[in-house]
């Protein structure tokens, strides 16, 4: 490309970025109590979410329906012209219609609202105008209207399909927090791939059982380094009678024991250990206990469950190995 050629490409391209921006800014003034009516028919909903749309208001829908599923609440898209040859068998009257169409006029929508009714469905629509026929023939509906295109003949659909994009992540993330949706939850739904390690918790990742590096505080230092050394942690976990942790010791400790006595190993364990050490419960999440580790400067934490009894214990190098970030 010659300067002048890349100089129009950029321009072009800060020109469609602004006219988009726009788009999605002007919808914050139009969030009003018809907002929160589709919040309420979407999370009050005994049924699934059913999106619908054609061409690219479809893939948009696509998305929104795959955004919904993701944070927990059941959603499929029903494209509109298979709709009526089969497809609306997916639709009860305990669903919701999420239908999308900038005009409001599309008729493969059009010729669904009958059908729809029939079936007993509620209709949330997505439209640029409010006198179309979708808008009147919905339940709730809402203003995805833009002033203009982002391309130079106000044609290619660019700013009404992220505006719409942009209103369909807003309804899914406001129904999400309004009935408390974690990243708990989150993480149920997202098993795999970079963003499910991210979310897994620390009883996932944790030794445990047989594996686990712990003895009771009584136990002699001996019989405790040995369970150290069979454990490869650099870290045995000390116990009460109860099972609940009362310490920790490390290599640390063992250097420190060695400089202050000439019998190291004798003597029990709790006399060298640290103790109340810094622990995690086993449901929070790997990702945040890796982070405590890094800025504590520690290598493992001991896993407790609510009575403070130890149940596992968790390596730094389990949580790099998993690549979390």
């Amino acid at each position: 490309m010659t300067g002048e050629e890349t100089t129009l490409a950029r321009d072009t391209g800060k020109r469609v970025l602004e006219i988009e921006a726009r788009a999605v800014q002007d919808l914050i003034g139009r969030l009003d109590d018809r907002f929160d009516r589709a919040v309420e028919l979407i999370d009050d909903c005994p049924g699934r979410i059913v999106v619908t749309g054609m061409g690219k208001s479809g893939l948009i829908g696509q998305k929104i329906a795959a955004t919904f599923s993701s944070t927990g609440r059941p959603a499929n898209f029903m494209h509109p012209a298979e709709a009526i040859h089969g497809d609306l068998g997916m639709l009860t009257k305990d669903d919701i219609l999420l239908a999308l169409s900038n005009s409001g006029e599309t008729g493969e929508i059009v010729r669904l609202l009958e059908l729809v009714r029939r079936i007993g469905a509620r209709i949330v629509a997505f439209s640029g105008s409010a006198d179309s026929t979708l808008a009147r023939h919905a339940d709730v509906h809402l203003d995805v209207g833009v002033r203009e295109e982002a391309c130079n003949l106000d044609l290619v659909p660019t700013a009404s399909t992220t505006a719409t994009l942009a209103m369909g992540d807003a309804l899914a993330v406001a129904c999400y927090e309004r009935r408390g949706f974690s990243a708990q939850d989150f993480a149920r739904f997202h098993p795999g791939g970079r963003l499910g390690r991210k979310l897994q918790r620390v009883e996932q990742l944790m030794h445990h059982d047989a594996g686990l590096p712990a003895c009771g505080e009584e136990e002699e230092m001996s019989r405790a380094v040995a369970r150290m050394d069979a454990g490869g942690l650099g870290v045995v976990c000390l116990t009460d009678g109860t099972g609940r942790l009362t310490g920790v010791l490390t290599d640390g400790d063992l250097r420190r024991r060695l400089l202050a006595t000439n019998e190291p190993l004798n003597g029990a364990a709790r006399e060298a250990m640290s103790a109340d050490p810094l622990t995690v419960r086993e449901d929070a999440l790997a990702v945040d206990a890796l982070k405590l580790m890094e800025e504590r400067k520690i290598t493992s934490l001991p896993v407790v469950d609510a009575d403070h009894r130890l149940v596992g214990l968790i390596h730094i190098h389990d949580l790099w190995r998993t690549e979390l970030f």
